[in-house]
């Protein structure tokens, strides 16, 4: 999925995202958990699940600035959490399911492989 931001006309503008050129999949995880780590990042992320919203569907329903939502958008978009799409003057954003899914599978793999163990205390002597 491009996530550039697309236009009406059909063009897209890039937009640099994570501060590595090829980022890793470990950069993809670190930016992505990093971006998931504010309540109102998450609030924007929950709205977004069921539809694309434009910035100004987002400020009337998480009842914040537009400053402080761009603030909180662009750290979304810069780790690739987000698409945005142009249309007019307005800009719409949606998930990048893609990103989504490199951290949950990051995640499954610790329900995988490591099986939960009972507790002990680490003093105790074996």
């Amino acid at each position: 999925m491009n996530c550039g931001i697309k236009r009406k006309d059909g063009s897209t503008q890039q937009k640099e995202s994570m501060s590595v050129a090829n980022p890793t999949k470990r950069d993809i995880i670190q930016a992505g958990f990093q971006a998931l780590s504010d309540t109102l990042r998450l609030q924007i992320i929950e709205l977004l699940q069921s539809q694309e919203l434009c910035v100004c569907e987002l400020c009337e329903k998480l009842d914040v600035k537009q400053s402080k939502l761009s603030f909180h958008l662009k750290i979304l978009r810069d780790a690739e959490l987000l698409c945005a799409r142009q249309e007019g003057r307005w800009v719409y954003y949606q998930l990048n399911l893609a990103k989504f899914v490199i951290l949950e599978q990051y995640l499954a793999e610790y329900r995988r492989f490591s099986p939960i163990l009972p507790s002990r205390n680490c003093c105790d002597a074996s």
